[in-house]
């Protein structure tokens, strides 16, 4: 049997965290979180981290293990990933990989080529450019230089336009292009699994997680997180509208409404980012044995 990285992918809220903890346990396994905002130790209400006793059943790597004022990248990840495949698969012949951040898990796959580091100038020309003319026109460029990164991109996510413009600028090709590129060969399988549902089940589910969330002291999280506001591990739905509840710019009720919606766009352009693979096989959520099933048909042929 050849060594094989399942990965389980699908938009938040969708139930990926327990189902995981089945499936690992079924093919006695561990499991690699790809979820870019569970990494962080200060957040765990906001990211729905698994909880002690899911934890417990199953090892977990890439949990919590980096604090909100480190940086961290999809490069880095890739490295820290590579790192941690080999020793995983000396142990295991199949391992789990889940999370529902597209750009990581493209990372693990291989699919993104070396992106380039840029000049601080061209950084801080964006920046300015920001400060001076807003959030539109950075839409702006975005959208002439890079109309396929402008179509999944979070356009209220000032830090990642300007991520991409830098690429643009410095290298003289859309940022897209480093995305969507074969990158580098792994020396393991990979087979993609995504779990999908109706759209208003999914946006229920997504509201009462929200509801969950704040019931568990989602406020208080955010409360002790507001000094670190500006780093970009709190640039989070959840973390950010909160924040604005604290500045007085809307009322609790209206925080939680945003919470709700932003969290359904999210998952909404995590649809997106997903529908150009092709590699993915689609599940429902409660698709247990027909998901393992598939699964071991894939390894073994």
């Amino acid at each position: 049997m050849n060594n094989t990285l399942v990965i389980l992918l699908g938009p938040t809220g969708i139930g990926k965290t327990d189902l995981s903890i089945d499936i690992a346990l079924h093919f006695n396994t561990e499991i690699i979180s790809c979820d870019s905002r569970q990494f962080y130790r200060e957040m765990s209400i906001g990211t729905a981290v698994p909880s002690m006793e899911q934890l417990k059943k199953v090892r977990h790597h890439f949990i919590r293990h980096i604090s909100v004022v480190d940086y961290y990248s999809a490069s880095r990840f890739e490295k820290d990933f590579i790192q941690l495949s080999q020793k995983l698969f000396t142990h295991h012949s199949i391992v789990l990989m889940v999370g529902g951040s597209g750009l990581y898990i493209d990372a693990a796959s291989g699919k993104i080529d070396e992106i380039p580091d840029v000049d601080q100038s061209v950084r801080d020309k964006y920046l300015d450019k920001f400060r001076k003319e807003g959030l539109e026109s950075l839409r702006a460029d975005l959208r002439l230089l890079d109309p396929d990164y402008y179509r999944i991109v979070d356009l209220k996510n000032h830090k990642r336009i300007i991520r991409a413009l830098e690429i643009c600028e410095t290298t003289g090709k859309p940022y897209s292009f480093f995305l969507h590129k074969k990158g580098m060969a792994r020396d393991f399988n990979i087979l993609k699994v995504g779990l999908r549902l109706d759209r208003q089940e999914l946006y229920r589910r997504i509201n009462e997680r929200v509801d969950r969330m704040i019931s568990e002291g989602l406020e208080k999280e955010a409360g002790d997180l507001l000094e670190y506001r500006d780093n970009n591990a709190l640039n989070t739905v959840g973390y950010k509208e909160m924040f604005r509840y604290f500045d007085g710019e809307v009322s609790r009720e209206k925080t939680i409404e945003l919470i709700k919606r932003n969290s359904r766009r999210y998952a909404k352009r995590q649809l997106t980012w997903w529908s150009r693979d092709k590699d993915i096989e689609w599940f429902h959520p409660k698709e247990k044995q027909a998901i393992i099933q598939y699964i071991d048909q894939e390894v073994q042929e």
